[in-house]
């Protein structure tokens, strides 16, 4: 069974008149300014998982700064949760700085959904108050027993949107301050996971982080698969495609040529979500 564990998705007010929250959304405004950058909604996303073969996943909306926003986002994602609960597993999205009491996300997890994330800080990166911002969801999350999902990106290599400033000492800051928490670092984790070899110290601030896979073909040679699942093992692993940026097909093929036998595939295609979303499939 494929889940997939990091996708994007929008209401139709935001579909249909982006440019209307562009006001006080820098970080909106770079990434969607383009038309070429899709946004999808419900239906998009169902029909690109039947075309593709994935059974579940995992959708989120966007780290809004405005609160009201980022509320109803929130609620579009509960609305398609509850309307395809055996296809769909929703995450509470939002700055975490505009809701310092975590009122939104008790409401969201309250309302069905599984978790938090795709939390990111474009203006910032990692910085100390960015991560004293996450306090109340953190707490929230670990007497929920449910993962957070965090933006991280690779420190060295080419220019992108969305691309920010994060270094592998921010992110290690990061996982040693919530060391109860099940964490997920999207995008490989911006490569830390290859610091669990060393001898001391990094191995255990990692043992309760996982990490996506999510845009990957953009970023990685395929022999990163091969090489994250004989570092961290292939149960820390998730498939993440960043649909509706990349089709779920186009990492799931990548990952049929990395030298991965079924076993460590089903794992880290499914297996392993399931059992952090504890899912019962």
């Amino acid at each position: 069974m494929i889940i997939d564990f990091h996708t994007h998705l929008f209401p139709e007010e935001i579909r249909n008149d982006r440019e209307r929250f562009f006001d006080g959304e820098p970080a909106f405004q770079l990434l969607y300014k383009s038309r070429l950058s899709r946004l999808v909604g419900m239906d998009d996303i169902l029909k690109a998982m039947d075309e593709d073969g994935v059974a579940v996943s995992v959708i989120f909306g966007f780290p809004w700064k405005n609160l009201e926003t980022a509320r109803r986002h929130n609620d579009y994602i509960m609305e398609a949760v509850s309307k395809h609960p055996d296809r769909l597993v929703g995450l509470c999205c939002l700055e975490t700085i505009s809701d310092p009491s975590g009122q939104e996300v008790r409401r969201c997890l309250d309302g069905g959904l599984s978790g938090v994330g795709e939390i990111a800080f474009y203006d910032s990166g990692l910085d100390e108050k960015a991560l004293e911002s996450l306090n109340s969801a953190m707490k929230i999350c670990k007497n929920r027993d449910m993962p957070m999902l965090l933006h991280v990106n690779e420190p060295i290599g080419h220019a992108y949107a969305g691309k920010t400033k994060i270094t592998l000492a921010q992110i290690e800051t990061l996982v040693r301050r919530y060391p109860q928490n099940r964490i997920v670092l999207a995008h490989w984790g911006g490569g830390i996971f290859f610091f669990h070899l060393l001898k001391k110290e990094i191995k255990e601030a990692l043992k309760n982080v996982f990490f996506d896979t999510a845009a990957s073909p953009f970023l990685y040679d395929p022999k990163i698969y091969r090489v994250a699942s004989d570092i961290i093992g292939p149960e820390k692993i998730l498939f993440g495609s960043d649909f509706p940026l990349i089709r779920p097909k186009r990492g799931l093929q990548e990952m049929e040529t990395a030298g991965l036998n079924p076993e460590e595939i089903a794992r880290i295609q499914g297996q392993n979500a399931a059992g952090l979303l504890k899912l019962n499939l």
